[in-house]
């Protein structure tokens, strides 16, 4: 193993925390967030989402079940800096293909292991996330403080460009296709249209930029917007897409970023969370249903929306169809007047539970009824 390097996590506010080289060594900088999933290290690391930050995992044993070739999210992995308490030493799973550490080291994930990430989880969800930086080759404190503050804020980021695809691609439905949908890929995961293909349904994907014209050019039965990075407010020409896609009154779904973006199109505000939702047991409830459904969630920004009544818009009305029940957060949209619905949290859930897995199947019944 040769020898163990130290590493130091300097936050904005100068909390700092002393540990050993996990992954690459070097020196990063991101957005200091945690995560509250118990599994699905490998699909949080490719979660396009998590962009720009730097994760820390709040449970204590990671890399126990190795990587593998299949759980990978997006083509790799995007966290800025990975923070972990005990790592495992080698990996024990008939899937492993390879351990995570050698996996950090390859695609340059700089981390950081052997601290204490209660101490740091509960120092953020007392003030907020916040910026941070790791470094392994000997900065000082003082040193990579400088660079922590001197860096960038989530705030106003518009990272989608940076994660999307460069060239449109289709990933085509399991077995007869019933419907094609246009995909806006603000940061999608491999497992969203893997559950569209499994309900007969042909997506095309189309990278963050594309315009509604772009969307509707293949005569898709429905657009879907995808989860991802940043800063909605940053984003404006998704915003102009979705409203194209509304003016022609064509189904959609959104997850996530965009449920953001389909509340910007709206006409509806969004706004950062203090420290916002990460991990893979969030309860919500359904409103339509009455139901609490049991989700995984990946956001730090949230919209502004009025849980008790509906909101007239340009396009009619639209109601806060789900709240987070930890603290009431819209986590869902539903509009009354055209066939468009979102939700902040992840139905796809991978890794995390399959509660919610059957608003892809509203989606197909949406564009069964438009037809």
């Amino acid at each position: 193993m040769g020898t163990v390097k130290e590493a130091l996590l300097v936050l904005e506010d100068g909390r700092t925390f002393r540990g050993e080289s996990y992954g690459a060594v070097g020196t990063t900088v991101g957005e200091a967030v945690f995560a509250t999933g118990m599994t699905g290290y490998q699909e949080t690391l490719t979660d396009p989402s998590y962009a720009g930050q730097i994760v820390t995992m709040t449970a204590p044993h990671i890399g126990n079940t190795g990587v593998n070739a299949e759980d990978d999210e997006s083509r790799r992995m995007w966290v800025a800096g990975f923070v972990v308490r005990d790592p495992a030493r080698r990996p024990a799973n008939w899937r492993a293909t390879g351990s995570l550490d050698d996996e950090l080291v390859a695609q340059g994930v700089v981390g950081i292991s052997g601290i204490d990430t209660r101490a740091l989880t509960r120092h953020l969800r007392e003030r907020g996330a916040m910026r941070a930086g790791i470094s392994s080759e000997g900065l000082g404190q003082q040193e990579l403080l400088t660079r922590v503050q001197a860096a960038g804020s989530m705030t106003g980021a518009d990272l989608a460009p940076v994660v999307t695809a460069n060239d449109p691609y289709v990933v085509p439905a399991v077995g007869e296709r019933r419907y094609t949908v246009a995909a806006l890929d603000l940061g999608i995961k491999t497992a969203t249209p893997r559950h569209l293909a499994a309900l007969g349904v042909e997506t095309h994907v189309l990278p963050a930029t594309a315009t509604a014209e772009d969307l509707l050019a293949a005569g898709p039965d429905g657009v879907f917007l995808s989860n991802g990075p940043g800063d909605p407010a940053a984003a404006d020409y998704a915003v102009a897409a979705v409203r194209g896609v509304l003016d022609a009154r064509r189904p959609l779904f959104g997850i996530c970023f965009g449920n953001q973006i389909l509340g910007r199109a709206l006409g509806l505000g969004t706004y950062k969370l203090r420290f916002g939702h990460r991990g893979l047991n969030q309860p919500v409830l359904d409103r339509v249903s009455g139901t609490v459904r049991v989700t995984s969630h990946n956001h730090g920004f949230a919209v502004d929306a009025p849980l008790d009544r509906p909101t007239d818009t340009p396009y009619g009305q639209v109601e806060v169809s789900h709240v987070g029940l930890n603290d009431d957060v819209v986590e869902g949209l539903r509009c009354l007047d055209v066939p468009a619905f979102s939700v902040q949290f992840h139905p796809e859930a991978a890794a995390g539970p399959h509660d919610a897995a059957p608003l892809f199947q509203r989606f197909v019944d949406l564009m069964q009824e438009q037809h």
